[in-house]
């Protein structure tokens, strides 16, 4: 059995310390914790398929191996069917490479591009063109127009994967990047067909691809997924970060690491970054075009590179979510960042004690409190990729929470 002790601090509420690993348990003693307390709980909470890593890994340039420390599981086949291609395995890198732990594409020593201004807690970054300091030149008005096109030019009702039920395993055609686009999609196989369905994105760390984290763990997340009756969607974000340029290098806190980040990037880092970020956009629209989501209901999560993610997302697309649990990724920055996009978001913000990106996570925890967000914290004592299975519990039931809001 393997000891947990769970560092919960709540912003206006938090889901047992620690929460329950595929494996084993591990119940809170403590309860729910002030700012600043702390809950403790004994369990089994053991990483399954794989071991976990330790410390998190590298962020020198590279695509490396599954960043969670978990085996990358097959393909399965679901209830439904799947079809289409099953994915780019390994997260191959673009511009410049994608990086270890909470790594981002998009290094390169060419021509710097502008960051823009910074501003406090509310503003946005001006200047160069980018709505966020540290993201992708892109206009969100624009991408969303042009995935929902895309997503009505290739709806087809009369296909028998039309809104079938269970784990699939699908893919579309993404002009602009030349490429046959994989993404996995989970819809509850006790779905009636008409209800709409609360719906969970998840974005997957660097070194990964749609498939990693939800095959690790005896299929945790997409049980997970199929217990609170929600759809999850997994998409690959093609070669990039998913459009945010920090890594660990620049964690929050550090303004001057984002500013040198963002002075290496070249034209082909843009790209990469816009590609990533415009897969994802494009996914999700695919499957709110084909099924009855809950626009209400609809939530943004990832770990590490995917974290990052689910901040510049979550802020860049306010409008989709309900509430964001970004997982041992703080890559984000307090001034040029939308902050007053996501005010009326639910955040929880999940680490792991023995990750190197552990103090950044706890000084965003600390800033979130002081401006007022709507956030929860909550630390389990584990590494990088073993936090994961620990607090994906909590973070279905965070959802849930959200939900009923």
């Amino acid at each position: 059995m393997v000891a947990i002790t769970a560092v919960c601090i709540t912003f206006g509420g938090c889901g047992n310390s620690g929460g329950d690993a595929t494996t084993g348990t591990a119940d809170g003693t403590g309860g729910v914790a002030a700012v600043g307390g702390t809950a403790t709980g004994d369990g089994g909470g053991i990483v399954g398929t794989g071991a976990s890593s330790s410390g998190g890994t590298s962020d020198t340039p590279g695509t490396g191996g599954a960043e969670t420390g978990g085996t990358t599981g097959g393909s399965t086949a679901a209830s439904g069917g799947s079809t289409g291609v099953a994915g780019h395995a390994g997260g191959t890198s673009g511009g410049g490479g994608q990086t270890g732990t909470g790594g981002q594409a998009g290094q390169g020593t060419g021509a710097a591009a502008p960051t823009g201004g910074t501003a406090g807690v509310g503003g946005q970054a001006g200047g160069g063109g980018r709505l966020i300091s540290f993201g992708t030149l892109l206009d969100p008005q624009a991408v969303m127009a042009a995935a929902q096109e895309l997503a009505q030019s290739l709806a087809d009702p009369s296909s028998p994967q039309w809104q079938a039920k269970g784990d699939q395993h699908r893919s579309y055609y993404f002009a602009d990047a030349n490429t046959e686009e994989p993404y996995r999609l989970c819809v509850p196989t006790d779905w009636d067909g008409q209800s709409q369905l609360p719906l969970v994105m998840f974005l997957h760390g660097a070194g990964s691809n749609e498939n990693t984290y939800l095959d690790q763990n005896n299929q945790q997340m997409v049980n997970l997924a199929q217990q609170h009756g929600y759809i999850l969607v997994s998409p690959m974000g093609d070669q990039g970060a998913y459009g945010n340029f920090l890594r660990l290098t620049a964690p929050f806190g550090d303004e001057q690491g984002a500013a040198e980040l963002m002075a290496q990037v070249t034209p082909d880092s843009e790209r990469t970054n816009e590609l990533s970020e415009q897969d994802v956009i494009n996914v999700l629209e695919l499957v709110l075009y084909e099924y009855p989501v809950d626009r209400t209901a609809m939530f943004l999560t990832g770990h590490s590179m995917g974290s990052g993610g689910t901040w510049y997302l979550g802020g860049k697309y306010p409008d989709y979510w309900n509430a964001l649990a970004p997982m041992s990724g703080p890559f984000v920055q307090a001034s040029g960042y939308p902050w007053d996009s996501v005010r009326s978001l639910a955040i929880f913000v999940t680490e792991g004690t023995q990750t190197p990106s552990l103090d950044a996570s706890r000084l965003l925890r600390d800033w979130l409190a002081e401006n007022g967000f709507n956030a929860e914290y909550e630390e389990v004592n584990a590494d990088h990729g073993g936090m994961v299975p620990l607090v994906l519990p909590d973070v279905f039931d965070f959802f849930a929470r959200s939900q009923s809001n």
